[in-house]
């Protein structure tokens, strides 16, 4: 499987190439979502406004588009936690998981696709894990958040709540907010 840094030196550094890699990743991405990891590579294609031999020419097989779209939303989802770090600690963690919650999308649809015990996958997890773990921290350091959980619980959870299928979005998010509510630390009962 490909690395984060093997993907980074894979990117086209031509500005029509780049664009044209990046087309591709996302077009792959909603490809892959909405028809599973077997969607046509003619329609990913189509869906970038390329040729099908552009589409070889950056990724020879459909595993490897797999893996680079792959890469490419955990390394996003990893430098969310960068880009939300200024806020304040609970508004910041859940930004971060309202993130997370994408990745998940994109994960279920590629993970049967994937090798599950492959090194870059799991350096993926560890990824995820030091980009969230300091949101977490944070918040636990500010009283926001219980400190009787880590952030690969948090994580656990949000995967498990994402993971099943809503009527809708919107009726997901209310299910998650009030599951991500309960890590909030409460005043012991009977104290005022």
């Amino acid at each position: 499987m490909t690395t984060l840094l093997e993907l980074e030196q894979r990117r086209p550094a031509r500005a029509d190439a780049r664009r044209n890699y990046d087309a591709l990743i996302a077009a792959a991405r909603i490809a892959f979502a909405e028809l599973g990891s077997g969607a046509p590579l003619e329609e990913i294609a189509r869906r970038a406004n390329v040729g099908i031999a552009t589409l070889y020419r950056n990724f020879p097989t459909r595993e490897m588009l797999i893996e680079c779209v792959y890469l490419e939303e955990v390394e996003a989802v990893c430098q969310a936690a960068a880009v939300v770090a200024d806020l304040e600690p609970w508004t910041a963690l859940m930004s971060w998981l309202g993130r997370f919650v994408d990745y998940v999308g994109t994960k279920r649809a590629l993970i049967d696709a994937l090798n599950r015990e492959s090194s870059a996958l799991q350096a993926c997890r560890v990824g995820l894990i030091e980009a969230g773990g300091p949101l977490l921290a944070r918040a636990q350091a500010a009283g926001l958040v219980r400190s009787d959980v880590g952030v690969s619980e948090v994580m656990q959870i949000v995967s498990g709540i994402s993971g099943v299928s809503f009527a809708s979005t919107e009726l997901r998010d209310k299910v998650l907010g009030v599951a991500l509510d309960g890590l909030r630390v409460r005043p012991a009962v009977g104290s005022s």
